[in-house]
Parts: structure tokens; C-alpha cells; sequence
């Protein structure tokens, strides 16, 4: 449609077309109200009828258990890196940390403040390359949870499966693969994720906790970072993000309209296996993360010559494949091809990278 790009950035991402289009016919009047979702007071029955159908949507292409509650929160990930540790450290003043990329070391640094951290698992010596296996995890029975990073959108690697921490309640950032891929939600504690990646606009951070979780905050937890009184008020102590709400509505219906969870897991490895593919043939370019611990949703990947990454990232750009320049810690090229980037956009960059492997 015009003149839209390829978009590949790591977060705020590209988001569906179709979701696009149609939030933009509601703009201005959304569903006859003659205002916008942006001007609704979210304790109106019209806005009331938009969250609740968010939510459901959510609990159901999730299957989110009853004993869960889902929240739509502020504050991005990276307050969670505060909340959790407020919230649940004060059963044994201790907690596991599991260190794979740059978000769990601040996750980890953060949760300091509160309490005992005992780091779990690192892989920093190898420069964060790859996904410890369950039997490097040291997890200490004593801990008030074990926390990990699902997906390192920085260095491009991905958990393959869910922890077995044993009684301990496993706490997960989901940020960047939530919604691509089914996960048994029963076997997590808490799960966080910022929507900008996979579900929507940045503004809003959803939370899925168990219930029984709540409720034992320290003392000196802050009024909007208890998670007990979220869940009494339904997300609506204070005015929640409310478009950004609607548009991660928007999206879940999209994804189910496209056939679900399981639609997204089949392209999300199509997808990757495309680039990974063309990667591992080339003389040229290699990955950062070893096979076996690869982002399906980040693909990192450089050349050894910062130049010549620099001329890739900008030719790419010219031919409508942008925001592909890797992060600083890592340098190179990094691919995000969450949910809504579409086949056509991965089969023209794999493309792209073979015509200029041969270049060069």
C-alpha cells in the first residue's frame, strides 16, 4: 500500500495493515459515537465494552487459566523489573535470576534493592549467544521465584522451553515472543510483555499473574506498583492506556481472524527458517546466537566489517527494507519479524541479503 516499508525495528514494530486501516476509519467516530476511542472516558459503558473484549480475546487465544488475572498496565516492561521483586520477594526475602541477555541483567540489578538475588544461570562469558539447558539452571528451592527473558531481542536468542524450577514460581518476560507461539500458561507464575512488538502500539504492558501471587507486597511498595490493588480495581485505579488498549484488541482479533496462536507459530518458523537458511549458506554474513538457541523473532546476524554492515543496512533501506542496524552492544544487523511482519518482507530481505553476499 503506498509507500509502506518493510519495517524490522526491534520495538515500536510494524503493526498489521488491516489493524491499521481500521483503527483509522474509527478515528474520528468509533462506532457511531461521533468521538474517538482517544477522547472516551474509560469508565463509559462504550469503553467499558472495548476492554472487556480485549480481555476476553486475550484469556481465550492464550487460554488463560480462571485463576489468573490479566492486566493491562503502564510503565513498559521494565517497570515489572521493579514490580515483581516489590510484589513477591517477601516470602523468603530471596529470588533466581537467570542472566541470557541485557534485559534480565537489569531485571536482576533491579531486584537487588528488595532482596537476596542469586543468579541462577549466565551466559555473559560467551557474550550471550546462546539458551543454558535445564540442567546448568541452579535454582535454589528456597527462592520466592525464578526469573528469566524468553526471548533476547538484543543478542537474538530464545528459550525453547519453559523452566522446571519445582515449587518455585517461574516469572517471565515475554516481551518479545508473547502471542507468537502457544506456551502453557498454568506453569508460569507471572508473565509481562510490552505490546510493542507483537500486540500492539508502546503504551501498555500486559501482565497474566496467578492470583494467589498477590497480596504480599512489601510494605514500601508504591500504590501503583501493588499488584493487589490492580486486580481489585481491574486495571482502572487510574485511567488506563485506553487507545493502546483498543489497539492490542484490534490485533488479537486480527491474529484470530488469521487462525489463532497456532497460525502465528507456523509462520513465525517459517519465517526465521527462510533467513536462517539463506544466512547459514552465506560466505559472507554470520549468525550471533548458535544454532539451537536461535530468536525465532530477532535475528541477529554481521558481516565482521563495520563498514560493510553500515552498507548493508543502507542499501537495504533504499529497497524499502529499514530499521535493520543491530543495537549497540552487539553491533552488526538484527531482523524483528514479529507477528505482522508478512513472508513477502522476509522472502525480499533473504533475498537481499544473497544479492549482496555475492557482491561481496
Amino acid at each position: 500500500m503506498g509507500n509502506r516499508v518493510f519495517n524490522f525495528a526491534a520495538g515500536p514494530s510494524q503493526l498489521p495493515l488491516e489493524v491499521l486501516q481500521k483503527a483509522g476509519n474509527e478515528i474520528t467516530d468509533y462506532h457511531g459515537t461521533g468521538m474517538s476511542v482517544m477522547e472516551m472516558s474509560h469508565r463509559s459503558t462504550m469503553f467499558q465494552q472495548i476492554f472487556l473484549d480485549t480481555k476476553n480475546r486475550l484469556r481465550s487465544l492464550m487460554q488463560v487459566p480462571d485463576n489468573y488475572e490479566i492486566l493491562f498496565l503502564q510503565g513498559g516492561g521494565s517497570t515489572q523489573f521493579s514490580m515483581v521483586p516489590l510484589n513477591l520477594i517477601s516470602r523468603t526475602g530471596k529470588a533466581d535470576y537467570a542472566i541470557t541477555g541485557h534485559f534480565s541483567e537489569v531485571a536482576a540489578k533491579e531486584a537487588k534493592k528488595y532482596g537476596e538475588v542469586s543468579i541462577a544461570c549466565s551466559t555473559a562469558d560467551s557474550d550471550h549467544d546462546h539458551i543454558p539447558s535445564q540442567s546448568e539452571l541452579n535454582i535454589d528451592q528456597g527462592a520466592s521465584y525464578f526469573h528469566y527473558c524468553a526471548n533476547n531481542t538484543i543478542y537474538g536468542t530464545e528459550w525453547s522451553y519453559t523452566p522446571d524450577t519445582g515449587s518455585v514460581p517461574v516469572v517471565c518476560d515475554m516481551s518479545s515472543d508473547f502471542a507468537s507461539r502457544r506456551v502453557d500458561v498454568s506453569r508460569y507464575g507471572i508473565i509481562y510483555a510490552g505490546a510493542q512488538k507483537n500486540l500492539g502500539p508502546a503504551g501498555v504492558t500486559i501482565v497474566i499473574i496467578r492470583k494467589d501471587l498477590a497480596g504480599t507486597e512489601l510494605p514500601k511498595t508504591p500504590l501503583m506498583l501493588n499488584y493487589q490493588t490492580l486486580i481489585d480495581k481491574d486495571s482502572m485505579y487510574n485511567t488506563p492506556p485506553c487507545w493502546c488498549i483498543y489497539m492490542v484488541g484490534l490485533v488479537l482479533e486480527w491474529i484470530e481472524n488469521a487462525g489463532g496462536i497456532e497460525t502465528m507459530e507456523q509462520r513465525r518458523k517459517e519465517k526465521s527458517e527462510i533467513l536462517y537458511r539463506v544466512l547459514d549458506d552465506s560466505r559472507l554474513f554470520h549468525c550471533h546466537a548458535r544454532p539451537g538457541s536461535r530468536s525465532a523473532m530477532n535475528v541477529t546476524f554481521r558481516t565482521g566489517d563495520a563498514d560493510l554492515d553500515a552498507e548493508f543496512v543502507e542499501e537495504a533501506a533504499q529497497q524499502g527494507l529499514v530499521n535493520l542496524k543491530g543495537h549497540r552492544l552487539v553491533k552488526g544487523m538484527r531482523a524483528s519479524i514479529y507477528n505482522a511482519m508478512p513472508l513477502e518482507g522476509v522472502e525480499r530481505l533473504a533475498d537481499f541479503i544473497t544479492q549482496f553476499d555475492k557482491e561481496h
